[in-house]
């Protein structure tokens, strides 16, 4: 992924109002990212715990979406949907988007199974393990389980799209 501006997270968000993207958190270490291993930008709001953001790169602009998560509780261990990486308690969780356009101001949502820290990319390279889970041993050489990454995520952001 390239480098992007704060400027282009604000304007890339796809079900959210331009006021709400006005308002969001953005990441204050952008320069610090390690973008030539990322296949997309994910964070989380620290002033509001359960609320994450994506922006991903999408034929040729950049694609951003709010998702809400549920926060505390018992968890077991589960596999994320876009980087099949297995997390123990909490690694995982159903992120939910609202789908943009009238679909989403009708309250429609869809949801996916994605890693807590939306680290996606680093495992998908083995540039990060999980805390207490595994990844599975596969034979997938890294170029392919990084094409699964890219894959699984815009499967979702044409969800959103609806």
């Amino acid at each position: 992924m390239e480098p992007v501006t704060e400027h282009d997270i604000r304007s890339s968000f796809i079900n959210c109002s331009k006021g709400d993207a006005k308002r969001l958190p953005v990441p204050r270490d952008l320069d610090d990212r390690p973008w030539e291993d990322l296949d997309f930008l994910g964070w989380s709001d620290p002033s509001f715990p359960g609320r994450c953001y994506v922006v991903v790169p999408r034929e040729g602009r950049l694609v951003g979406v709010a998702l809400r998560y549920e926060t505390g509780g018992y968890r077991r261990a589960q596999m994320c949907t876009v980087c099949m990486t297995t997390h123990a308690s909490g690694g995982v969780s159903l992120m939910t988007a609202r789908k943009s356009g009238e679909s989403g101001r009708r309250g429609n949502s869809i949801g996916t199974y994605m890693c807590a820290d939306l680290a996606c990319s680093l495992y998908a390279r083995r540039k990060k393990s999980p805390a207490l889970g595994r990844q599975y041993r596969e034979d997938l050489e890294p170029e392919e389980r990084i094409a699964r990454v890219r894959d699984n995520l815009d499967a979702f952001i044409t969800r959103v799209y609806g």
